[in-house]
């Protein structure tokens, strides 16, 4: 589960800042015009605070405007373009998300949620290497962040690094106890390495942090399932599917980092008729997607 937890966290502090409101414009005196750049900024940082909000409730296209015009008021201040960087982040846009990143750390180097975000770009992009050392420099700064350490560990997962990643995940949860992503993550790495007893006291301690995480209990009903269980592991999954039928699209799995061995088990587990029955019908029937080749 990577979910780049710093740009997403980022981008709801925006919303709280104790902006002040945007100034209406004077009326225009004929002879000369004063350009009052403390005005502008005001201005430039009520648009960031009305991109923020936007980004909260996905609006990414009516919140890149806002953001980018914001950059342009405000043009030093760091925490505006983090904000454009990571709406171009979340629009996929990687190239137009490192220029503002890159622009907001010449700003402010010791902004660790730069660094954080610049990982994250990396991370998306497949580049594992540069993303776990920008994470590392963004510890340097905050070497207790839960949701930095958590993002290193997803980076050393996707390098083969597995007890460091496990290590990392330790780390975030003794920081924040009830990070339940990191727990989950855990899980994932134990089921590739056959602990499947392991993954599943994981998967269980991730749920009784938050009964309402579908993640760590689809991958236990899997787990349930596969070991015999499968009454319950049934149930479970049904419970899984019925808060996110995200979950249900292997693509989607595999975006949260579950690994070959779990995907594998998962489609066998959807392709079931309980779990087929739970989902949304479609126009032709119901469809598990998946990348996966048929077994």
């Amino acid at each position: 589960m990577p979910k780049h937890l710093h740009v997403i966290s980022f981008l709801v502090a925006c919303s709280l800042w104790n902006m002040p409101q945007a100034v209406h414009a004077q009326a225009l005196i004929p002879h000369t015009v004063q350009i009052d750049r403390d005005k502008l900024e005001t201005q430039g940082l009520s648009l960031a605070q009305e991109a923020a909000q936007l980004a909260r409730f996905r609006e990414i296209d009516m919140a890149l405007p806002r953001a980018r015009l914001a950059t342009q008021l405000a043009p030093k201040n760091d925490k505006v373009w983090l904000l454009l960087g990571g709406l171009h982040l979340q629009a996929k846009e990687f190239d137009q998300a490192i220029a503002a990143l890159q622009t907001a750390q010449t700003l402010n180097p010791k902004n660790a949620d730069i660094l954080f975000a610049l990982g994250s770009a990396s991370f998306q992009q497949k580049k594992y290497q540069a993303a776990a050392e920008y994470y590392q420099n963004g510890l340097k700064l905050t070497p207790k962040d839960a949701e930095g350490l958590f993002d290193l560990g997803n980076a050393y997962y996707m390098l083969g690094r597995l007890p460091e990643a496990i290590a990392k995940f330790d780390q975030a949860v003794s920081q924040d106890q009830k990070f339940w992503p990191a727990i989950n993550n855990i899980g994932l790495i134990k089921y590739e390495q056959g602990d499947i007893q392991g993954a599943v006291k994981q998967w269980q301690a991730a749920i009784a942090v938050d009964k309402q995480a579908a993640e760590p209990l689809l991958a236990l009903a899997v787990a349930m399932y596969t070991k015999g269980d499968q009454q319950q592991g049934l149930r479970m999954g049904e419970a899984a599917l019925r808060i996110d039928q995200r979950y249900a699209d292997i693509n989607f799995l595999k975006e949260n980092l579950w690994g070959e061995r779990l995907l594998l088990d998962t489609r066998r587990f959807l392709e079931l008729p309980q779990m087929q029955s739970v989902l949304e019908p479609q126009e032709e029937g119901v469809v598990i997607p998946n990348s996966l080749p048929a077994q």
